[in-house]
Parts: C-alpha cells; sequence; structure tokens
C-alpha cells in the first residue's frame, strides 16, 4: 500500500521520520519516555546537557506532531505529566534499533583500541 506524503516533508518516508525526530534532545526524550510518563523535572534531569528552552521547545513539537501527549492536573503547584501517544509508542522498535547500533559500535570501538 503506497501511502500519500505529506507535502512539507516531500515523498520519502525515512525524510518524514527523519524530519519529525529531527534533533538528539527529541530522540532521547523518546528514549526516556518508553520508559513511561514522566514530569518536565524528571526529564531534564534525565536528558543530559539540553536546556530549558530546547527541552521545552522539543515537547511542545512533539507534543504537536502527535508523538507525545501532555496531561496538566488541576493543583497547587500544577502537574505536568508528558507520555508517549500510541504514535510515539509505535517508535519503540525504532529506538530500540538505534540503541543496538550504538551498543554494537561501542563493543567495536572497545575492541581495537589498544589496552
Amino acid at each position: 500500500m503506497v501511502k500519500k506524503p505529506l507535502p512539507e516533508y516531500g515523498s520519502c518516508p525515512v525524510s518524514t521520520t527523519v524530519s519529525l525526530l529531527s534533533s538528539k534532545w527529541k530522540l532521547l526524550i523518546i528514549r526516556d519516555l518508553l520508559q513511561g510518563p514522566k514530569r518536565y523535572s524528571s526529564l531534564k534531569n534525565s536528558v543530559v546537557g539540553v536546556s530549558q528552552k530546547m527541552l521545552t521547545e522539543s515537547l511542545r513539537e512533539l507534543e504537536a506532531d502527535g508523538l507525545i501527549t501532555r496531561t496538566v492536573y488541576p493543583e497547587v503547584p500544577p502537574k505536568v505529566i508528558y507520555k508517549l501517544s500510541p504514535l510515539g509508542d509505535s517508535l519503540r522498535p525504532v529506538i530500540n534499533s538505534l540503541a543496538d547500533w550504538g551498543n554494537m559500535y561501542i563493543e567495536l570501538l572497545e575492541k581495537k583500541e589498544p589496552k
């Protein structure tokens, strides 16, 4: 079955995927949300090196693209929980494949290093 591409991403499905996951921060956020829902502060601590601005921007883009959901609870102070949507959770095998490849590459480099 041939899918009709979104005009902003062109006709390449790989280009579409790369566009949706266009930054390392988005990949790392999704990686962390694969473990379960998280609050903003938890994501800020687990995504090492991300600035508050980039984390907020990435979360907004992921939500706009339908990959995560944001739930605000009416409490004082407000409680906000981020979690993967079903569409976002469908990236699980992609992220797992990236992790598997990364582990293989790290092992290869370790074997080449002189002891």
